[in-house]
């Protein structure tokens, strides 16, 4: 399972970043390039092809050469719906989903997610920080596909709910918390771009 071939990534942009001030957060300048740049970059090594899913700005998003996925639903539904358009669309076995707001992703992430599943004979592996699970960093089977649907047809919008209906494994990623952190405000913009900084060090 964590062969590449096997894995497309999804990456959520379909939020509303309300803690932004509304701002598409996946177009956030970060580093003289857009934040969805960033994830795209970190993710697309790891896995066999990419998919984006968002709700707005569909053009600026498709310059970045990969398909993107508006929600299907009417209303928000919130990053479920997203991961509903991912299962629907791929064509690999698994999807691993990522946020848009995430740029410091580790670059083993697809392959500790996979062998973990792998081990357990889980349909799905999750991110536990050493703090708590991380529901939006995830690989599911895309076999889930049908259950998701049906939990959403039923109302259900919460995806740390949906996922605990199918005992995900979870991973200890605390060795690379920081890989984690979401850009949820300008104050996190601005730590975020100053780890970057630190990495590609003096110019």
């Amino acid at each position: 399972m964590a062969d590449t071939a096997a894995i497309t990534g999804l990456i959520l942009a379909g939020g509303r970043a309300r803690r932004m001030g509304g701002r598409d957060k996946g177009l956030i300048p970060l580093a003289g390039r857009p934040l969805v740049e960033h994830v795209l970059s970190a993710l697309r090594p790891q896995v066999a092809t990419l998919l984006i899913s968002a709700n707005r700005n569909l053009a600026r998003y498709r310059r970045c050469g990969v398909p993107v996925l508006p929600d299907s639903r009417p209303g928000f539904v919130g990053p479920l719906g997203g991961i509903a358009g991912g299962l629907a669309a791929a064509h690999t076995p698994f999807l691993l989903c990522v946020p848009c707001d995430a740029p410091l992703l580790p670059g083993d992430l697809a392959a500790r997610l996979g062998a973990a599943a792998l081990r357990a004979g889980r349909c799905a592996a999750v991110v536990h920080d050493g703090v708590r699970r991380q529901p939006l960093f995830v690989l599911l089977a895309c076999e889930l596909r049908a259950d998701l649907e049906h939990w959403l047809e039923c109302g259900g919008t919460k995806a740390a709910d949906w996922l605990a209906r199918h005992d995900p494994v979870e991973v200890d990623f605390s060795d690379c918390a920081g890989a984690f952190r979401n850009v949820n405000d300008p104050a996190e913009l601005t730590a975020v771009a100053s780890v970057l900084a630190r990495r590609s060090g003096p110019t």
